[in-house]
Formats: structure tokens, C-alpha cells, sequence
């Protein structure tokens, strides 16, 4: 009898544990997603905001699409999504943020579901432009997630805690703080973490250039032809004779090739039209762009300092030129109102959009490639007693992302971190001191 009972429970230990194990592994994965996808998304705001769009376009809602609303939605996406990764990393409220995650992931799933069939955009833009995933990637993805959500849904006490219900505002409030001021760090400034084509130390003719032996890839073209009436299609392996009329013509991407991460770079001279994309990358001095898709959106509060570079840059005969994908009428506006008197080129929209996030923003380039980027609140400042370029003007740094990770590393995981080994200490000095008063 004593050994059936043994033996009973024996095997509700190794249940229990084995049930435990897999919530716990669960748990660690939907922290892990959720936890890169919200920040990754909050170092870029813009970015996400501009991927906001894409789906309200696809769904044919193109009043939703105002600046303030799609950005608060990008904010409030990354935040939702970095908060539950953090409830789940210190097993907070784990019944209430296990079914919110089900129902997240059961709409993310159900959204990716679609995305994959009607295929509206070539990337969920779930991870930023951090990683890229395909539609069915995403969709493979999210099921895993969502197996993994109702897993930990199916039994949340499992998951084990590392604070005190006491101290678990403080991670809940802190983690709010945090993810806020990195999305308005970046909107300010730029992206903490750059993981775009031109980030600073890019050379954009490598990144046009298609290796050698590289897949290319494949398109159909197929020819609409009428004759007596009889309208039919054809290839050009069995295009007819000269008694048929031709109609139209229609290309089909068969197959996909290599694209290099820098494909739509073009800079074309506003008054006589000429492409000097190959003048202007190839030039070893030093070029400054002034970038700005949109001049009519564009914060002209410090068109003052960005005429002091262009006088800058002129004294020490550098290039300065303003790329946009506006029209000579707002160019001609911009003018007006700022007194500009630098040149004006035209690149394509979302190019100008992907090479730095800020509404007039500065580049500095020098022989092809990206040395420096400014955000329009943050522009270097320039007198005419400021040197050149090579010798310490414009305060010129490279980018450090260990730095970047080091700070991140000191205001949110060395804080949480010190608050989980007190709050443990604490408790185990209480369990201690619960162990050794006498029974009475």
C-alpha cells in the first residue's frame, strides 16, 4: 500500500515538474519575443509608424493615416509589447498577463494569417528593421507564440516569481518609464540603434553593388494580341504572326533574385534635371545633405543654423545640397521661408524616408560613405571660428553601439536587477528569522 502511494506520487512529482519545465520554457520564449519585438520598435518610432500606414493602406483606411495618430499608435504598440515581455521575464500578475498574451497573439496570428494569403506588404515589420522575416515566416512565428501562450495560460501559477507582490509595482511603473523615454529619446534625436542601409559607416555604392554570380531574377512577359474580334494571350515562345494586332503587355515576376540593400539611390538636380548620383558618391571631399522627404512637414524652426552649415560648408568648399521628394512649389515655399540658398535635388520618397528619421535631418558623406547623421534638434554647432571637417569639425564621433548597450545595461537591467537580489535578500531574511522564533 505504502509503496503504491509511493510510487503515485512519485509520479505527480515528475508530472508537476515536467509541467512546470514546459511553462516555464514557454514563458522564457514569449518574453524573449515580446521583450526585442517592443524594443526594437520603440528605438524607432518612425519607423514603426511608417509600417502602421502600410497596413492601414492595405485595408483601405487612409483617414486613419494622420501623423499623430499613426506615431501615438506606434508608441502604444511598443510599449504594450515590451511591458508584457517584462511582466512575463518577472512573472507579474501571471494570471491577468497570460490571457491578455492569448488574446494579443491569437489577433497577431489571425492578422498573419491574412497577411500571408493576400500578401498586401512583404514584411509584418514585427522585429523593426531589425530582423526581417517573410509573410510565412511571421506566420509560423506566431503560432509557435501562440502555442506557447496558451501553454502558459493553461497553468500561469507555474511560472516562478522573482519578486514579492510588494515590489512588483515598482518593476510594473519602472518598465512603463523606461520604454517611454527610449521612443521619446529617439524621436528627438535619432535611433539609439541604427539597423537601417545608412547607418553611419555605410558605403552606399557597396551596398548597390550585386555580387558577382549572384541569383537574378526572372519575369515573364506575356503579349495580348486581337485578330477578328479574338482577343488572346501569348509568350514569346509562341507569338503569332504579323495578322494578329497587338493590344497590350503585361510583366510577371516569376522568380525572385538578390536585391542589395541600397537599390532606389538616385539624386537628380531640381533645375536641370540631371542625375549626379555618381558625381556626388564618388566625390572625396566632404558632402553634406540636408534630407527631407516632405519640405511641407518639415520643422523649419532651425533653418538659422542649417544656413550657418551651409556657410560652413561653403567656406570650406564642401558640398551642401537639400534632397527631397517634394514638389518645385514647396521647394520654392521652403525658399521663401527660410532664406535658403543652397541647392535643391530630388530622391525618392521612402529612400529619404530610410536614410535617417527626422523632418529636415543632416547626413554628412565623404567619398560614398556615411560619416555622420543629425536630427534636426540636435544639429552641430558651427561659428566661423569652427574648423574643418578633418580637424575636429562638427564634432564628429563614430557610432558606438557598445556604449549604447552599456547605458541601456545601467538604467534598466542593473536597477531591476539590484531591486530582484534585495527584494530576494529580504525575503529570505524573513524566512530565516520566521525558522528561528520558537513555537509558542
Amino acid at each position: 500500500m505504502q509503496s503504491s502511494e509511493s510510487s503515485k506520487s512519485t509520479s505527480n512529482n515528475r508530472g508537476s515538474w515536467l509541467r512546470s519545465t514546459a511553462v516555464n520554457v514557454c514563458r522564457a520564449a514569449l518574453a524573449l519575443t515580446f521583450v526585442v519585438s517592443g524594443f526594437v520598435k520603440a528605438v524607432d518610432p518612425i519607423g514603426t509608424q511608417y509600417k502602421i500606414r502600410d497596413y492601414l493602406t492595405a485595408w483601405g483606411l487612409e483617414s486613419l493615416n494622420a501623423d499623430w495618430l499613426t506615431l501615438m499608435g506606434s508608441i502604444a504598440l511598443s510599449t504594450v509589447e515590451f511591458f508584457i515581455g517584462i511582466m512575463f521575464v518577472f512573472a507579474i500578475r501571471r494570471r491577468l498577463v497570460s490571457k491578455l498574451t492569448v488574446a494579443v497573439v491569437t489577433a497577431m496570428t489571425l492578422l498573419t494569417v491574412w497577411i500571408y494569403i493576400a500578401d498586401p506588404i512583404s514584411d509584418c515589420g514585427c522585429f523593426g528593421d531589425a530582423f526581417t522575416l517573410t509573410n510565412g515566416e511571421t506566420l509560423a512565428k506566431n503560432i509557435v507564440l501562440l502555442v506557447a501562450a496558451v501553454v502558459v495560460a493553461l497553468s500561469p501559477l507555474d511560472m516562478v516569481r522573482l519578486l514579492s507582490r510588494s515590489t512588483q509595482w515598482i518593476v510594473i511603473n519602472y518598465t512603463v518609464v523606461f520604454i517611454l523615454a527610449v521612443s521619446g529619446y529617439s524621436l528627438y534625436y535619432l535611433p539609439q540603434f541604427d539597423f537601417r542601409p545608412y547607418h553611419v559607416g555605410a558605403d552606399i555604392r557597396k551596398g548597390m553593388e550585386i555580387p558577382e554570380g549572384a541569383e537574378q531574377p526572372e519575369f515573364e512577359t506575356t503579349f495580348i494580341l486581337e485578330k477578328n474580334g479574338e482577343r488572346k494571350e501569348f509568350t514569346l515562345d509562341n507569338y503569332p504572326d504579323s495578322t494578329w494586332t497587338f493590344v497590350d503587355s503585361k510583366t510577371v515576376q516569376t522568380k525572385a533574385g538578390y536585391v542589395p540593400p541600397i537599390h532606389d539611390f538616385s539624386i537628380t538636380t531640381v533645375e536641370g534635371e540631371e542625375d549626379i548620383t555618381e558625381e556626388v558618391l564618388a566625390d572625396k571631399g566632404y558632402t553634406l545633405m540636408l534630407v527631407s522627404p516632405h519640405l511641407e512637414q518639415a520643422d523649419d524652426i532651425h533653418f538659422d543654423e542649417i544656413n550657418r552649415i551651409n556657410d560652413y560648408a561653403s567656406d570650406y568648399s564642401y558640398r551642401f545640397i537639400c534632397l527631397t521628394a517634394s514638389s518645385r512649389k514647396a521647394i520654392n515655399r521652403w525658399r521663401d521661408r527660410t532664406g535658403a540658398e543652397y541647392p535643391f535635388a530630388i530622391t525618392d520618397e521612402t529612400t529619404l524616408k530610410t536614410i535617417i528619421r527626422s523632418n529636415p535631418g543632416l547626413v554628412l558623406l565623404h567619398d560614398g560613405r556615411i560619416e555622420g547623421k543629425w536630427s534636426h534638434n540636435a544639429l552641430p554647432d558651427v561659428t566661423p571660428e569652427t574648423p574643418a571637417i578633418d580637424r575636429g569639425g562638427l564634432g564628429i564621433s563614430t557610432t558606438n553601439d557598445t556604449g549604447t548597450v552599456v547605458a541601456l545595461l545601467l538604467w534598466f537591467v542593473v536597477p531591476l536587477s539590484l531591486l530582484t537580489l534585495a527584494d530576494r535578500f529580504w525575503a529570505w531574511t524573513k524566512w530565516v528569522r520566521r525558522k528561528s522564533t520558537p513555537e509558542t
